[in-house]
């Protein structure tokens, strides 16, 4: 297993490599504009997952898949004479979904927010239905006797805790 900081090291200059060989390198048509975005090894840096993204749609990105797959010894090659390892790394690309996530996440939270912006003009001049305060008694008069008031004198609390009505 190798020291975790020349593991990166080692990603950082393939991302490189990688990224300058397609650009200059690769004279594949079917290549669109491709951005390596992260280069992940193994443990034991004889295998690296290559990260990328199309622009473009769904045709631009297969065909650039293939254009890399087809170019696959050619950029292993120059990661080999860039790098100077003893083994080179088996390359292995993976289209990457995060920016396609992060714009699907930001289409939702959009979405969020205008309906928020809905709900707060909607509510803004609504009012509750029923009674401001549904729960409010009007007070007893001063010779009245409040129903509660007299359930609370009738009762008292037993020795375990509960309560109990007075017989009377």
């Amino acid at each position: 297993m190798a020291d975790p900081a020349r593991a990166r090291r080692l990603a950082v200059r393939i991302r490189e490599v990688v990224a300058s060989t397609l650009e200059r390198g690769v004279k594949d048509p079917r290549l669109g504009m491709v951005t390596v975005t992260d280069v992940r090894l193994t443990p034991d840096l004889v295998d690296a997952t290559v990260f990328y993204t199309v622009y473009g749609d769904e045709t631009a990105r297969q065909a650039s898949a293939q254009a890399l797959e087809s170019a696959r010894g050619l950029l292993r090659s120059q990661v080999g004479r860039a790098t100077g390892v003893k083994v080179t790394p088996t390359l292995t690309f993976v289209h990457d979904r995060l920016p396609d996530d992060a714009q699907h996440l930001e289409k939702l939270i959009s979405v969020a927010r205008e309906r928020d912006a809905y709900l707060a003009e909607v509510r803004r001049d609504a009012r509750p239905a029923g009674d401001d305060d549904p729960y409010r008694r009007p007070r007893p008069a001063a010779g009245e006797v409040d129903e509660l008031s007299e359930v609370d004198e009738l009762s008292e609390v037993d020795e375990y805790g509960g309560t109990a009505r007075q017989e009377g």
